[in-house]
């Protein structure tokens, strides 16, 4: 394994990590639908113990969580642009806001949830005490990430729909069936279909 692009993966996934703390506030502070709110909110919440969570593990493996790499400050610049659009879009319709803010937290956990998926790789690969410290972050996030990412993806394809003077979900299908994989994700979006 290639352990300087480990130490690379590690240190944009905790970026990530600390603007999805950003982007969700800002996500918050724009969410019209209680129960979208109450979700972000939740999310949030885990945001900020994957932070610490990552931090730990970084330093469990010797490596220093406050370096910055060039991967990692690109990632610092996506977060603030993700954070800066739900900003400017207050500016305007507040249901137009809170799917801004649906396609930026989409856009994030998308990153997010790659990053995981590979940290889980790496997990398989190491030894002792490196080993049990990924294993176990993984183990406590990756079932989050996934939550994260599809059932805020539900909600924004649903909110384009409501805006769209289409029927809509509200909460999607994603949150009713609490789905945490990708086939889930599909089959509660094609259950929508049906009804």
């Amino acid at each position: 394994m290639e352990i300087a692009q480990v130490k690379e993966l590690l240190i944009q996934a905790l970026e990530v990590e600390r603007g999805g703390v950003k982007i969700y506030e800002a996500a918050v502070s724009v969410a019209q639908n209680e129960d979208l709110k109450e979700e972000w909110e939740k999310y949030l919440e885990q945001t900020r113990t994957h932070v610490t969570t990552l931090e730990r593990v970084i330093e469990t493996l010797g490596m220093d969580p406050k370096e910055q790499t060039p991967g990692s400050k690109i990632l610092a610049e996506i977060g603030n642009s993700l954070v800066q659009a739900i900003e400017t879009a207050k500016e305007g319709e507040p249901s137009a806001a809170e799917i801004v803010a649906a396609e930026c937290v989409v856009l994030a956990e998308t990153k997010d949830h790659l990053d995981w998926e590979l940290i889980g790789e790496v997990a398989q690969k190491m030894k002792g005490d490196e080993k049990k410290a990924l294993l176990e972050a993984y183990e406590e996030i990756e079932d989050q990430e996934d939550e994260h990412l599809y059932h805020t993806k539900g909600w924004c394809r649903e909110l384009w729909m409501k805006s769209l003077g289409l029927k809509a979900m509200l909460p999607p299908p994603e949150e009713k069936r609490h789905v945490k994989t990708a086939i889930g994700a599909a089959r509660a979006e094609q259950s929508r279909k049906t009804h």
